[in-house]
């Protein structure tokens, strides 16, 4: 039975996916939801330490790990030190690139200059608006707006290390149309599958039946339909 380890982004938290694991463990399915933690002193390093702690405590083979937008980089990186634990990788809008780069040497120069802007002297920054994640419907802009927190700089700036196990783990990028930044670039620079989805970067909260379809497909060994 495949495990599914679901990894939330930047601001976000283990419940952003409360609307997908459902509709993966109707199926039979695991799935696991760390809560990764967003202290002052945390970065990078930390939070690829705490999954590959997860990883750990999961004896599944068929273990699928999943990273949304900045945890792209977070499940890369855990995957590289635990390349014998997960079977396939699947970025959802996901930050990604070489040893060596962080999200902020990916990022344009306006997200750099915002994020960095708008860190407090504890290194956190606050989060933007529901709006800015592509979502507008009010009831679910208002629950969002409740739950969103700041999030470590650190994590942006700090640069990903990679052996190169990680690129030995077959790996399926779904990337949101329209896009608001290359993830559909830095997954075919990597070799990934990748799957245009419509719909805004939180297509995790806004779409879970289309998430969930594509990461059943995964679990499946097949390939998820496009659109």
């Amino acid at each position: 039975m495949t495990t599914y380890v679901l990894v939330h982004g930047a601001w976000h938290g283990g419940w952003a996916w409360e609307r997908v694991a459902p509709l993966l463990t109707a199926t039979g399915a695991h799935v696991l939801t760390p809560d990764l933690t967003h202290d002052r002193d945390t970065g990078l390093a930390d939070h690829v330490d705490e999954l590959v702690a997860a990883l750990d405590a999961v004896t599944d083979p068929d273990l699928v790990l999943v990273g949304h937008s900045a945890a792209g980089l977070v499940v890369r990186q855990a995957a590289d030190r635990r390349p014998d634990r997960v079977a396939h990788l699947v970025l959802i809008d996901g930050w990604a690139g070489p040893d060596g780069v962080s999200l902020t040497d990916l990022a344009p120069d306006w997200f750099t200059t915002r994020v960095t802007a708008g860190a407090d002297a504890d290194g956190l920054v606050a989060p933007p608006a529901p709006a800015a994640f592509g979502v507008t419907d009010p009831d679910d802009a208002d629950w969002l707006g409740h739950l969103l927190r700041t999030h470590p700089l650190r994590t942006f700036t700090e640069p990903t290390r990679l052996t190169g196990a990680v690129d030995r783990i077959p790996g399926t990028a779904v990337h949101c149309v329209p896009e608001t930044f290359p993830f559909a670039r830095f997954a075919a620079d990597l070799g990934y599958r990748t799957v245009p989805v419509d719909g805004p970067h939180d297509v995790v909260l806004t779409d879970p039946r289309r998430i969930a379809d594509v990461l059943l497909a995964v679990g499946r060994g097949e390939a998820p339909t496009l659109g």
